[in-house]
């Protein structure tokens, strides 16, 4: 568990703010760039837990600069560079105050809402009669708000331009390019052997124009499946085989733990900490075809920081 970036509090040049999320931390210069670190920081529930996860950051960080570069014919999106394996580097934009998810299955929280009866996520009609991991005749759009604090909420395409939180017009873009780039990765992960089940995209302007920002495809924003016996599972009524984070959802639900108050996060041991990284580094070489380089993490804050400043100069 040793030298993780839990953290960072750097200080640079023309510095205005500093954001941590509950995974980045992202600094902003001058309103031109945004310096976004991806820390090995992992949360579930909308609670960020207590152990860094090795190498998790560069994971992102490297499987979202791929996705970013392969779509980018589709919508131009923030990036400019990646000058260290953790860090990416990208325009300032204004981003939208929606979350932009888009679903090819029935599963994760859309099968659970589902599961309790109702037959509409966000606006959005579901047959009757699915059944968990199921693919829908078509994937659905069903966004969210994004809360500064606690949780997102659902909210229909009609409430969103309603509220005024996005103009009936960009809100037609960002519906257009979420299917588009969402196509586009339901063919990589074909290519990989792997569905492509789920995702959120995060939108944002500068000088008027749409930007994709933030990470795309990831563990951590994206659910996976295997296709290689997908079919069979379906039919025994088997749980699928993921690749995404869900696996730590399940093992804190199994240890009676899904972010409610008074409920305390379990003891996350080395070995747990362990197969976590594992997981996220099997993602990464299942869903990019390459094998993983880590990083030399002896200094991993100096090498950071340098590779950063280096790169500003």
């Amino acid at each position: 568990m040793k030298n993780t970036v839990t953290t960072t509090n750097f200080s640079f040049p023309k510095q205005k703010n500093l954001y941590k999320g509950k995974v980045r931390d992202v600094y902003n210069i001058n309103d031109e760039l945004l310096v976004m670190v991806v820390s090995d920081r992992i949360s579930a529930f909308d609670v960020v837990l207590p152990e860094g996860i090795p190498y998790k950051g560069q994971v992102l960080n490297q499987i979202a600069a791929k996705f970013l570069d392969a779509t980018n014919d589709i919508v131009p999106n923030w990036k400019i560079a990646v000058p260290d394996p953790m860090v990416t580097v990208g325009k300032f934009c204004e981003p939208f105050p929606v979350e932009m998810i888009i679903r090819g299955y029935l599963t994760g929280s859309s099968w659970r809402t589902y599961k309790k009866g109702a037959r509409e996520i966000c606006g959005v009609a579901i047959p009757d009669g699915m059944k968990e991991h199921q693919r829908f005749p078509e994937p659905i759009v069903t966004p969210t708000t994004k809360a500064t604090e606690g949780h997102d909420e659902d909210i229909s395409r009609e409430e969103i331009i309603r509220q005024g939180l996005v103009s009936e017009d960009d809100y037609n873009l960002l519906e257009k390019y979420t299917r588009e780039i969402f196509q586009r990765g339901t063919e990589m992960a074909e290519k990989m052997g792997l569905i492509l089940v789920d995702t959120k995209y995060e939108f944002g302007k500068r000088d008027g124009k749409i930007y994709l920002i933030d990470e795309i495809h990831t563990p951590d924003s994206s659910r996976y499946f295997y296709s290689d016996g997908y079919q069979e599972r379906q039919d025994k009524g088997e749980p699928q085989k993921q690749l995404s984070k869900e696996f730590v959802r399940e093992w804190l639900m199994a240890n009676g733990f899904q972010g409610q108050p008074g409920q305390q996060v379990p003891e996350m041991t080395e070995d747990f900490v362990n197969s976590v990284s594992e997981r996220y580094i099997e993602l990464f070489e299942n869903i990019t075809g390459e094998k993983f380089q880590k990083a030399d993490i002896s200094n991993v804050m100096g090498r950071i920081e340098t590779n950063i400043r280096n790169f500003l100069q």
